[in-house]
């Protein structure tokens, strides 16, 4: 089930507002010109960001996303229909042959079983062509982003086109690691009404992320800083062995 960010009709159009500028995609797009990739899966694609860049730079791209209001989002950016948007999830892909998969942001974190990560790995190993790759990225468990979070509410008032003012806020509701839980709450000010987003992260360490590549089919050729968190992240580079 996806959050309510991106599931409810009338938050998931508040997502590329709030979230602001995607430096984090750069790394995506350089990734993509690195392994050579034309034919690129989004697992996670959201609103589209990502997706849509792609394409104008020439790639096939097929997005997923179990998020049906992201989805409507996604599309009113792609007006010419290049990119494939498919409602669903890793488990659920045809073989697409694909060159590259990412997962960008957070996707790789909402996974919060070992047997959840393990389905989404073992479909997006089945997505690819043989050998090709996989990226992501995590946030550093010592890193403690939690603490960060809970001693700013990161209060923010937006005048949204259509829409109006709506102000977002932010909480940690519970710290039981590997586990991370926060809500987003947002006031409408047109119309006074409080909508809240629960969300739930797992914080896994390096180890633990490359032994579950290796153990469904992926071997790690590199893990990198993220450019724009520089010292708070990972980004994982593997590539598909079989």
């Amino acid at each position: 089930m996806p959050d309510p960010i991106f599931a409810h009709p009338r938050l998931a159009p508040l997502y590329d507002a709030f979230d602001g500028e995607r430096d984090d995609l750069t790394t995506y797009l350089a990734i993509a010109d690195e392994v050579g990739a034309t034919r690129v899966l989004d697992v996670g694609c959201g609103t589209g960001a990502l997706a849509v860049v792609l394409t104008e730079r020439g790639r096939t791209v097929i997005g997923v996303d179990p998020a049906a209001a992201s989805l409507e989002v996604a599309r009113a950016k792609d007006s010419d229909g290049k990119v494939t948007w498919l409602h669903g999830d890793a488990t659920t892909l045809p073989a697409l042959e694909a060159d590259l998969a990412v997962m960008t942001a957070n996707v790789a974190q909402v996974f919060l079983t070992d047997e959840d990560w393990a389905r989404t790995l073992q479909g997006i190993h089945a997505a690819l062509r043989p050998h090709g790759h996989l990226a992501f990225e995590t946030r550093r468990p010592e890193r403690r982003a939690w603490e960060d979070w809970s001693a700013d509410p990161a209060e923010m008032t937006l005048d949204l086109p259509g829409i109006g003012a709506v102000t977002q806020w932010r909480e940690v509701t519970s710290v039981d690691l590997p586990l991370v839980s926060f809500r987003h709450s947002y006031r409408f000010h047109a119309d006074g009404t409080v909508l809240a987003s629960d969300s739930t992260l797992r914080f896994r360490d390096r180890d633990e992320v490359e032994a579950t590549l290796a153990a469904n089919g992926f071997r790690v050729l590199d893990v990198r800083d993220a450019p724009d968190r520089p010292g708070r992240e990972f980004v994982f580079l593997a590539e598909r062995t079989t």
